[in-house]
């Protein structure tokens, strides 16, 4: 399954503007194409990628702490799965957010690289939906 986000979309994801996005990819440093001359897309697989390569890990106690409420949106940038389980990591712009579930609900979800995931934060778990 590939997914294609819009310029917008793609912006959103790495927290940064839709001009900076343009320019990512005026440059080359964001691969992107358009169908029939409309709008550009970006391969969610090349998003991740650039993602991953934007944002180191923060130093630790520099992030403040977070209630359930909290509910990050960013892309998947690794999935790895064994027979039974599966840990899928998801880069939320500066944050980059590990969690590990049953491989069966990781295909439910259809969880892969460049998919949009939104980790629900509270305590030591992180919840993962599709939206």
């Amino acid at each position: 399954m590939t997914t294609a986000y819009r310029i917008a979309e793609a912006a959103a994801l790495l927290g940064v503007s839709d001009d900076t996005v343009r320019r990512w990819i005026d440059s080359g440093r964001l691969p992107a194409s358009r169908d029939g001359g409309g709008p550009a897309h970006v391969d969610g697989a090349d998003l991740a990628r650039l993602a991953t390569q934007l944002h180191e890990a923060p130093e630790p106690g520099t992030t403040r702490g977070s209630s359930a409420r909290n509910r990050l949106t960013g892309i998947v940038t690794r999935v790895v799965r064994d027979t039974v389980m599966a840990q899928v990591e998801i880069q939320a712009g500066p944050f980059r957010l590990v969690s590990l579930m049953s491989r069966e609900a990781a295909d439910e979800l259809g969880l892969d690289v460049g998919v949009r995931a939104v980790a629900t934060v509270k305590a030591t778990q992180v919840s993962v939906d599709v939206p």
